[in-house]
């Protein structure tokens, strides 16, 4: 999956440039460790590199003169202001591209010397030629600088993805982790790299697809380079999350376990350079992008779409009834679901909100009985170990959800041999699928179904997620059934009682978000409601302008809550020119259209339109255990309008258009489709 590249965080553009400085040989020489351009030395990397797995890479140690490197990590901390980011790929701290420091005035200029001068040295004649020679990559651009400094502090993460993007040919990390307190691999924050298989699909093209471990872990290191070409679909690689510490003293003893690296890519020879090739660029991007979509490697991902259609005959003789549902199908669905909401006036309340804002949480959804059975299920489940390796998890009923650069997670499907009678088979293999569910549903949305299509799903802490994917068709219901057991999600019914009586779940919870960014839940206040901007607020308290230091790192006690899991919906970006699944810093252009943090026995319905962005947050290593869900999609039946008094277009249930001269939000739209970076 190609991610879109991001902007600089300050997101405004730089004063006049100045010319870089053209160092000589011996200059750029003086600024590494003495004898890294010894030709052993070359050779020995250049070895490495060419023997490296899973792709090729090179790790360099002891890169720079130890000297300019400690003060570049000191001018950092004392003038480098950093902005908090989150999408949906990875969580971090974010300078603005260095290439601006050009940019900068004389005084501000004047306060990082040594950063400056580390910024030319590495992209000096001299240093190019280097890394051209290790990688046998051909001429890299000296012009067109492009790093950044990231910082990641406990919690923080970069989700796995390839780099490809425009004119970039080399990727590297300089690591400037505190040189006097040396970086534990427990601590985590390591460069991960996958490896890339070729799958024969059915039409005997070969497709690269990358398996869902990585087989390379470099844990960071004070003045540690590593670098690697940028190969579309092979240089599939991540961003470890940086753990939390046991205490805060333990936390103090490490130095905040802040990983501070500054980041980039070395390019293509640019317009006037030597190596320049007119068009060589866009003949990259497009041959990228042949390339990741060559063998239709779609066809590899796992879950497949299983959808199971509902006879039409059976929808026409069901939709002459008005409460189509008799004694026999209540007396079934009482096996499963609370009895509030099998009574007409709660289905016919839940229907009236549902047509209204298109989206519904109902809290309490499974009977009392069937609920404790579950819970003790998914908890005996959780408390067995695991193995870490794919393949050995596959040996189970569990499979694993690949590729890892759009989604890693457990699922179990419906027909499985291998899934033993369970409550949570109950749920996948005899309620969810049948008529009466099916019925009580179509009642619930006042809409008409067509297919359904279920998985079970367990998100395992420091491992799973789901990035920001589109839909590509008419609306569809999309539920969603919560069967986390354990708390600290985030979310407003974490600590009520498991029990809570049928009367306090009988006013549907409701969660939506309009256009002109007012939300409203019945659930959504305070906690619930505010996590759906996972941190945006948190950014905005914090302030953008935070130097990095020790108080980087966020209070432990206000960053237990943080720990993902939750499942949002977000409007495409209609311009086109940013990533579309970041939280925003401003409730003004902030995006998010459905909300759910993981929770204990919570149904949620949405009514999802083309090009709609989801995605489950990554969930972190802190988190108090796995989330677990099972997830349906029901497409159902488009309504054709029906006109108004006065003859125009008006929406008929929960599939219609409305009039794009609406002020408030209707239905979960938007008009374009993209991925984030």
């Amino acid at each position: 999956m190609k991610r879109k590249a991001d902007g600089p965080a300050g997101g405004t553009k730089p004063a006049k440039k100045r010319s870089k400085n053209a160092l000589s040989d011996e200059e750029a020489r003086a600024r590494f460790r003495k004898g890294l351009f010894d030709k052993a030395v070359l050779d020995k990397y250049t070895a490495q590199y060419a023997s490296s797995t899973p792709y090729k890479h090179c790790v360099i140690s002891g890169l720079v003169d130890d000297d300019l490197l400690r003060n570049v990590r000191s001018e950092i901390k004392a003038n480098v202001h950093f902005t908090p980011k989150e999408t949906d790929i990875y969580k971090i701290h974010q300078s603005g591209d260095l290439a601006n420091l050009d940019g900068l005035d004389d005084e501000a200029l004047a306060k990082l010397p040594s950063l400056l001068a580390l910024r030319d040295a590495l992209y000096s004649q001299t240093f190019r030629d280097y890394v051209s020679h290790i990688t046998g990559c051909g001429p890299l651009s000296g012009r067109k600088t492009d790093m950044a400094i990231n910082v990641y502090t406990p919690g923080c993460y970069l989700l796995c993805h390839d780099d490809v993007i425009g004119s970039r040919k080399v990727s590297y990390i300089l690591y400037l982790t505190d040189p006097d307190t040396p970086w534990q691999p427990e601590w985590g924050g390591a460069l991960r790299l996958y490896p890339v298989v070729d799958r024969e699909g059915e039409d005997g093209e070969v497709a690269k697809t990358p398996l869902p471990d990585a087989i390379k872990v470099i844990p960071p290191a004070w003045n540690q380079l590593s670098f690697f070409a940028v190969q579309p679909g092979e240089s599939f690689h991540d961003v470890e999350e940086v753990y939390h510490a046991p205490s805060k003293e333990e936390l103090e003893k490490n130095g905040g376990r802040i990983r501070m690296a500054i980041s980039g890519w070395f390019h293509i020879p640019q317009v006037g350079e030597d190596g320049y090739v007119e068009g060589a660029e866009e003949k990259a991007a497009q041959k990228s992008g042949l390339m990741q979509l060559q063998g239709n490697p779609d066809q590899h991902d796992r879950p497949q779409a299983k959808p199971v259609r509902v006879e039409s005959q059976d929808r026409k003789n069901e939709d002459s009834d008005d409460f189509p549902l008799d004694e026999a199908d209540l007396e079934f669905l009482l096996k499963y679901i609370a009895p509030t909401y099998l009574t007409p006036d709660t289905i016919d309340r839940i229907a009236d909100h549902f047509e209204e804002e298109f989206s519904i949480t109902l809290p309490d959804i499974l009977h009392p009985k069937f609920a404790e059975k579950l819970r003790s299920y998914v908890e005996s489940e959780e408390a067995k170990a695991l193995p870490e390796n794919s393949d050995e998890i596959e040996k189970g009923a569990w499979k694993v959800a690949r590729p890892p650069h759009k989604h890693r997670y457990l699922y179990l499907q419906l027909g499985d041999e291998k899934l033993e009678a369970s409550p949570l088979k109950e749920l996948l293999e005899v309620l969810l699928p049948s008529r009466q569910f099916r019925l009580w549903l179509q009642m619930a949305t006042r809409s008409t179904v067509e297919s359904h299509d279920l998985v079970a799903r367990r998100f395992r802490r420091g491992k799973d997620y789901t990035l920001a994917t589109g839909h590509d068709g008419k609306p569809r219901l999309e539920v969603n059934i919560g069967l986390t057991p354990t708390d600290g999600w985030g979310d407003a019914e974490d600590d009520d009682d498991d029990d809570a009586s049928s009367e306090a779940s009988s006013d549907a919870e409701a969660s939506h978000k309009s256009k002109n960014g007012k939300k409203g839940a019945a659930n959504g206040e305070g906690k619930g409601k505010g996590k759906g901007k996972a941190d945006a607020a948190d950014a905005k308290s914090k302030g953008k302008g935070k130097a990095v230091d020790k108080d980087v790192e966020p209070d432990r006690d206000e960053d237990e809550d943080e720990v993902g899991g939750h499942e949002v919906y977000m409007a495409g970006d209609e311009d086109g020119d940013e990533d579309a699944a970041i939280y925003k810093s401003s409730a003004d252009d902030d995006n998010i259209l459905f909300f759910q943090a993981a929770a204990w026995n919570k149904m949620t319905i949405v009514l999802r339109d083309s090009g709609t962005l989801r995605f489950v947050k990554y969930v972190s290593a802190s988190a108090k255990g796995d989330r677990w869900d099972i997830s349906g999609t029901f497409e159902i039946e488009e309504q054709d309008n029906e006109p108004d008094a006065e003859g125009n277009g008006e929406a008929s249930g929960a599939g219609g258009e409305l009039d794009e001269s609406e002020e408030e939000f209707q239905g979960f739209s938007s008009s374009e489709d993209s991925d984030s970076d």
